[in-house]
C-alpha cells in the first residue's frame, strides 16, 4: 500500500535492544492530502530513521507501508509501518492512495430511468413490463 501526505512532524526517537540486538523506531506524523485529510503516525524502523530526519514540516511524501496489527493483554495495536520513502515532486505522477474509497460505477445496462448508451446497431430499449418482471425474493 502507499500513502501520500505533507510532514508535520517527527516523534520521539525511541531505542531498546531485544534478543535479536538494538533496534530504534521513530514516528513519523503526516497529514493526507485529501478532501477530508487525515492525520496517519508512521512507524520508521532503524533503516529510516536517518532519511526521516531530512523532511522538513510541509514537505509532501509518499510511503509505502504495511498495515499490522497484534493482540497483547486482550488489547488490540496497529502500526502503520514504513518500508520505503519515494520523493513526491512536480515530475511524479498524482495517484490515489489505496485506503481511499472506491468510486462509483456507472451501471452497464440501462434501467427504466436511464437512457440506453448510444450503439452502432439498431437495437431498441423496451422498459420491463409487469409481465417481464422476475418475482424472485432477491
Amino acid at each position: 500500500m502507499e500513502i501520500i501526505g505533507k510532514v508535520v512532524r517527527l516523534g520521539n526517537l525511541v531505542e531498546g535492544t531485544s534478543a535479536r540486538g538494538p533496534w530504534r523506531k521513530q514516528e513519523l506524523i503526516i497529514e493526507t492530502e485529501e478532501q477530508y485529510p487525515r492525520t496517519v503516525c508512521l512507524i520508521c524502523w532503524t533503516n529510516q530513521i536517518e532519511e526521516i530526519q531530512k523532511f522538513a514540516p510541509g514537505q509532501t511524501i509518499k510511503a509505502q507501508i504495511e498495515i499490522s496489527s497484534r493482540e497483547f493483554n486482550g488489547k488490540w495495536y496497529t502500526d502503520v509501518r514504513v518500508w520505503r520513502f519515494d520523493p513526491v515532486g512536480a515530475a511524479a505522477p498524482e495517484s490515489t492512495p489505496s485506503y481511499a474509497p472506491a468510486q462509483p460505477v456507472q451501471a452497464s445496462q440501462p434501467t427504466m430511468h436511464q437512457t440506453p448508451p448510444a450503439s452502432s446497431s439498431t437495437q431498441e430499449f423496451y422498459p420491463p413490463t409487469e409481465d417481464s418482471v422476475d418475482d424472485l425474493p432477491f
